[in-house]
């Protein structure tokens, strides 16, 4: 399986454009699948650079409904006429960010792409094809990241806490291996990881994604305490781990302090095998 990082808020050298989104392209024995797709068009970009054809994708799969992850969701169905869109039922619900000076920014996705006939609406647990499935609904048995503090959803006509509903996670089988694909983890990594073993009564072999250790809204991290909470949890898991985006460099670096060669951060460019 190969995993080529498109959009991420670094990258991995000058040749590779970089914004604050994530795109993952995840190439398997049988299928090309784009996880997520930045805030724009620079996944195209970035893909032309990898030698990515975007037209060539089967499946497409948007985490949550914030521009970061969908933004680029247009520019996608232009360039691709095949894949469906598999989106979570409330992801074209309407999520805000509340600005460091108080003001509500809308942060969803273009409500107008609803109505293309490609999107595929799902909830709970959803099979897209032999060993490739989303889940959400997790049961939220450790509190939610801090970082979600400032993050805000309508709901009949008031605006409150997101709950984070409309977020899924990709699950990949292969060879007898299993990928976890987190877009943000706004649900909590270890939440995920927890209600990933429910399912399948083991732990994944690999974890790509980002884990919402630090907000770009209020600029705050999760407390090192915490940080180092879930490093421990994570390693006892003996899963390897990828991450980026929304985990927030400095917390990175802590979890990487601890964890070593268990965890690694994907920029835009980067590629990987497993």
């Amino acid at each position: 399986m190969i995993i080529k990082t498109l959009v991420e808020n670094t990258a991995l050298s000058k040749g590779f454009g970089s914004e604050h989104g994530l795109s993952l392209y995840i190439e398997t024995n049988s299928r090309k699948i784009l996880f997520d797709v930045g805030a724009g068009e620079l996944f195209l970009e970035n893909a032309k650079k990898l030698n990515v054809d975007i037209s060539d994708v089967d499946y497409h799969i948007i985490s949550h409904g914030h521009y970061d992850h969908g933004g680029g969701l247009k520019a996608f169905l232009r360039e691709n006429t095949k894949a469906e869109v598999f989106l979570h039922r409330l992801a074209f619900e309407k999520y805000y960010a509340l600005s460091s000076n108080d003001e509500l920014e809308y942060i969803g996705l273009d409500e107008e792409l609803l109505q293309n006939r490609r999107i595929v609406l799902t909830s709970d647990r959803f099979f897209i094809n032999k060993g490739i499935q989303v889940f959400s609904n997790i049961t939220q048995k450790e509190p939610l990241p801090i970082s979600n503090n400032g993050l805000l959803m309508e709901q009949y006509g008031q605006t409150l806490q997101d709950a984070f509903a409309h977020e899924q996670n990709l699950i990949i089988k292969e060879d007898g291996k299993m990928l976890l694909v987190t877009g943000c983890a706004h649900n909590g990594i270890v939440n995920i990881l927890e209600h990933f073993h429910d399912l399948k009564g083991r732990m994944p072999n690999y974890v790509v994604g980002g884990f919402h250790l630090s907000s770009r809204s209020s600029g705050n991290n999760v407390n090192p305490e915490m940080i180092d909470k879930i490093s421990k949890y994570l390693m006892n898991t003996n899963a390897k781990f990828y991450t980026c985006h929304c985990t927030g460099i400095e917390p990175y670096n802590r979890l990487k302090a601890a964890m070593g060669d268990s965890i690694d951060y994907l920029s835009a460019g980067s590629e990987i095998a497993i």
